[in-house]
């Protein structure tokens, strides 16, 4: 096969990639505390004969969490809390502690402060945050520190990840850092608002039609290379 068909090939599988990437981008445009994400294309050179060009292929390598700060919408709800700045609260799932800027949280029958699937808010300290029967009406502050009419229950305690192109999607508004976490120490956390989408509908929507124009174009020279290649064989063939 042409090096021309295989790089062609190459950029459009990236492009699907890209494509897949802005539709959920899209579908999420209204979910709270939905990261949008982008695709990294990276270039890859290889020198062939001394007589032939070099041949360069684009590949989809990776993704990138857009981390930019959504708007609030308040909702007056004691366990909806909203990150105003930068930071993710800790949750506990089955893959371990993981990251989120949903911030939309409810009660279950354990006293347990946990996400609409179930996982349980965590503290500074990495364990669940339990509310005592008799808490009474609860109390956030913007440093974090959850209380109840009988004093304090919980320090929430943002973190960041330690390295954030080791921030990976998992699943929904949930991420990993795999690198590690650290304090996020200037951010603050206010209750009853939840935090929007930073994903942009009119925006994504505009990408997906500037992907789609340069799928078909590459699909367009495929079957120009692909007809070439056909009337060079039947040539020589005959």
């Amino acid at each position: 096969m042409d090096n021309a068909v295989y790089a062609l090939l190459n950029r459009q599988s990236g492009l699907l990639s890209e494509f897949d990437v802005v539709a959920n981008n899209i579908a999420n445009a209204s979910t709270p505390g939905f990261r949008r994400e982008g695709v990294v294309f990276a270039e890859h050179v290889r020198a062939l004969a001394p007589v032939e060009p070099d041949l360069a292929l684009a590949d989809a390598a990776g993704r990138v969490i857009d981390l930019a700060q959504a708007p609030l919408k308040r909702t007056g709800g004691a366990l909806d809390f909203a990150i105003e700045g930068e930071g993710f609260f800790q949750i506990g799932t089955p893959e371990g502690i993981q990251l989120t800027r949903a911030g939309s949280f409810v009660m279950n029958d354990a006293g347990e402060i946990v996400t609409a699937d179930g996982h349980a808010l965590l503290d500074a300290g990495g364990a669940p945050v339990t509310v005592p029967p008799g808490s009474g009406a609860l109390r956030l502050a913007p440093d974090g520190t959850l209380s109840g009419t009988t004093g304090p229950i919980a320090d929430l305690g943002l973190v960041l990840p330690a390295d954030p192109t080791r921030l990976s999607h998992r699943a929904g508004t949930r991420f990993a850092a795999e690198g590690g976490t650290v304090p996020a120490e200037t951010s603050r956390i206010l209750q009853g608002f939840v935090e929007g989408s930073n994903a942009d509908a009119v925006t994504e929507v505009a990408r997906m039609i500037e992907v789609q124009r340069s799928y078909e174009m590459g699909q367009s020279l495929l079957t120009s290379e692909d007809e070439r290649i056909r009337t060079v064989v039947t040539t020589l063939g005959s």
